[in-house]
């Protein structure tokens, strides 16, 4: 298997450096799902031995990226709607949480940041460029993330986002994304008004409201299957 996002690598702390290209592959889609992935190659690939890859692929496999079989057959996960749609529950809680804690500590500097993303948010979505589009919202969120001060929230986002955003991938072109802007405004006159619960209680509609879509989605999928088998 050759992948031209995977490069040797030269650097300490082997493990993480794999483990980080390889779950940013994941979720980007450049590994695809159900590819399947060889430690001995991908040591080779990496510049390292087999025993970092080992030790990432591992922690991926408990982290629900990467499946492993009798016989050792390892391979990227599929994308298990119903898991994405679970993970959007516990996200949309958590950034409200987030955003609740983070109220006290947000000022000037931090709303022209919000701003700021939610500007490149759109522009991304103007140009369907995913990985921008992506990539702004993660910033505009990780505003308040950050802002909370609480690095339990981080660790526990940091499980379930991956799911969430490696979905989003899968379904960018299809998903209607154009309610996030605006969203993302009203959080923002929220924040300005220094009113948390308002906050937290807008954040978490903005995150279930793509759950939401997918769960319909997932659902609208599953029945086009069954009436498929009968």
């Amino acid at each position: 298997m050759k992948n031209n996002l995977i490069q040797k690598i030269s650097r300490p702390t082997l493990r993480d450096q794999v483990y980080d290209t390889l779950k940013q592959g994941i979720v980007t889609l450049e590994l695809l799902p159900e590819q399947k992935l060889n430690d001995t190659e991908l040591a080779e690939q990496f510049g390292v031995s087999r025993t970092p890859v080992r030790e990432a692929l591992k922690r991926l496999e408990d982290e629900g990226l990467i499946e492993s079989f009798p016989g050792a057959v390892t391979r990227v996960a599929p994308l298990y709607e119903q898991s994405a749609v679970n993970a959007f529950t516990v996200a949309a809680v958590l950034h409200s949480l987030a955003a609740r804690l983070s109220i006290p500590y947000l000022d000037t500097s931090h709303y022209d940041m919000l701003k700021q993303f939610n500007q490149e948010l759109i522009t991304a979505l103007q140009q369907q460029n995913a990985s921008a589009a992506i990539q702004a919202d993660d910033q505009f969120h990780d505003v308040f993330v950050q802002q909370a001060h609480n690095p339990e929230i981080i660790a526990a986002l940091s499980r379930v986002m991956p799911k969430i955003r490696r979905l989003e991938y899968a379904k960018f072109s299809s998903i209607d994304h154009t309610h996030s802007p605006e969203d993302h405004r009203l959080i923002i006159e929220a924040c300005e008004a220094k009113d948390s619960l308002l906050t937290a209680e807008r954040i978490e509609q903005n995150w279930m409201s793509l759950g939401n879509w997918l769960a319909s989605s997932a659902d609208h999928a599953q029945s086009a299957t069954d009436q498929g088998e009968r």
